[in-house]
């Protein structure tokens, strides 16, 4: 249900009303499911796809056909690995070999698992597996072989970390195990990913050769997330930021959530989008190689949705008091403008990265690495879409306005009459449901004469007792 305060912010920020709009009812599907050729344990694997992940559900049952079924599987069978790892009421003894082994389990027809808690968010995933093992069992050997071989290796790495005694205590220690955990949780996916692209013919084997621009894919959205969870993580009694950072910035990793600690908070904090930010470029460079468009979408949306998180929590208080995020208004506006080409991807990470260049403060040790950080970004992309170009000087002097920039003019003209027509749009409507009820009321004998003449004696306030027992004996008629 909408509340007030959206109401109140969508009017102060139309564009972001118009781009939920048009992502609604404009956005068309690259591909779309064909339902009524799904077997019932496929349509299980999607139910549980909505389910466990609202965020990337909708673009995955986008992909092509070739991809689709084997990218759900894919991401079921992580999820049910994380359910198993997340479960702290699962004993270690018991854990360890199951993660360990979870990458042959997916061969074991009819194999589920009802050990989690009842609590636990996922568990029905896990009772109900048998339908994923029976789908997976249909999909293409070499799509099997890389969805098993991931699910090994982080299955793993996972036991590594549950058998970690110190990380289980202290947390992340040095920079080099926050990469190496975001490498087993984040970076493994999109290993996996990029294999799984590459065989279906739909991305650049070239990916294969430059497995750090995968690693990067993965990490960069794993460690935007690990930033603006902070908050979350530590109520949990979850440290995922590195000591080697935050040791820098306060005593006790607790203290930056005190008031009183804030200018040190938000350097740590500053310091940790930095070492996010180091990965913008290589995700850059990753999207060059996809091929397809439902692909290019999948790939490119959630990174769009992380540079403009990062913006977003980057040097931002609120991230120390609760979990924030992106709108829904600002969600749709970036879908909308990732769904199009590589130029206007590249187009959101520059504004983002501009945006967090501005938010830079002098008074952050980390000022110049940032502001460096930033303008890489903005170099790489005047690297492959330069904006001093030699015809468009040429055009400039001789007064001829270039294609794109006419098209750009236009789409502009259009995006403003769109608004002015969604702006008469909501108000007639206003004003067609207030008439009618306003017929209703009078149908239904409302005194709107009453009304009017309290207006007219400049009252506006609702009347106490006394005084509408004045009004009712002023229009009483007695003789009747």
């Amino acid at each position: 249900m909408v509340s007030a305060a959206d109401v109140l912010h969508y009017l102060v920020h139309f564009q972001e009303l118009r781009s939920i709009v048009q992502w609604k009812v404009w956005h068309n599907a690259v591909h779309e499911r064909d339902e009524e050729k799904e077997a019932l344990t496929l349509k299980i694997c999607f139910y549980f796809l909505d389910q466990t992940s609202r965020s990337f559900s909708a673009v995955i049952q986008e992909l092509h056909p070739e991809l689709l079924v084997p990218v759900v599987l894919f991401y079921l069978a992580l999820r049910g690995l994380d359910t198993i790892e997340d479960d702290m009421t699962i004993p270690l003894d018991k854990k360890d070999p199951l993660l360990r082994d979870f990458h042959n389990v997916l061969e074991q027809e009819g194999w589920n698992f009802d050990g989690n808690g009842l609590n636990e968010k996922d568990r029905e995933l896990l009772v109900q597996f048998q339908n994923v093992i029976a789908e997976f069992k249909k999909i293409k050997p070499e799509y099997r072989l890389i969805i098993q071989d991931i699910t090994q290796k982080m299955g793993s790495g996972m036991a590594d970390y549950a058998n970690n005694a110190e990380h289980n205590t202290n947390g992340v220690d040095t920079i080099k195990d926050y990469e190496l955990y975001c490498h087993y949780v984040a970076g493994l996916v999109g290993e996996g990913l990029t294999r799984l692209f590459v065989s279906s013919g739909l991305a650049n084997k070239a990916l294969l050769e430059r497995p750090h621009l995968q690693e990067s894919m993965g990490q960069f959205l794993q460690k935007t997330n690990i930033i603006r969870d902070v908050k979350e993580d530590f109520d949990d009694k979850r440290r995922f930021w590195p000591k080697e950072i935050w040791s820098k910035h306060a005593t006790k990793f607790e203290d930056l959530f005190k008031p009183e600690n804030l200018d040190a908070a938000l350097n740590c904090s500053s310091e940790m989008v930095l070492n996010s930010l180091h990965h913008a470029d290589e995700c850059l460079f990753y999207l060059a190689g996809l091929k397809e468009q439902s692909v290019f979408n999948f790939a490119a949306i959630p990174q769009t949705m992380a540079i403009a998180t990062l913006e977003l929590v980057f040097r931002n208080p609120a991230v120390f008091k609760r979990n924030i995020k992106i709108t829904k208004g600002q969600a749709c506006q970036i879908m909308v403008e990732s769904t199009q080409n590589l130029r206007m991807v590249y187009e959101v990470f520059r504004r983002f990265a501009r945006k967090i260049h501005k938010k830079n403060t002098p008074k952050d040790p980390n000022f110049l690495k940032i502001s460096i950080a930033c303008g890489k970004i903005e170099q790489f992309i005047e690297s492959v879409f330069p904006s001093q170009d030699p015809k468009a000087i040429i055009r400039e002097q001789t007064g001829e306005v270039a294609p794109l920039q006419a098209e750009k003019d236009a789409a502009s003209e259009e995006a403003k009459w769109d608004t002015i027509w969604i702006l008469v749009a909501v108000m007639g409507t206003l004003f067609t449901i207030s008439c009618i009820m306003i017929f209703v009321a009078y149908l239904m004998g409302a005194r709107f004469d009453l009304a009017v003449s309290e207006l007219r004696k400049g009252k506006l306030s609702r009347p106490d007792s006394q005084a509408a027992k004045s009004i009712m004996q002023d229009y009483d008629h007695q003789e009747l």
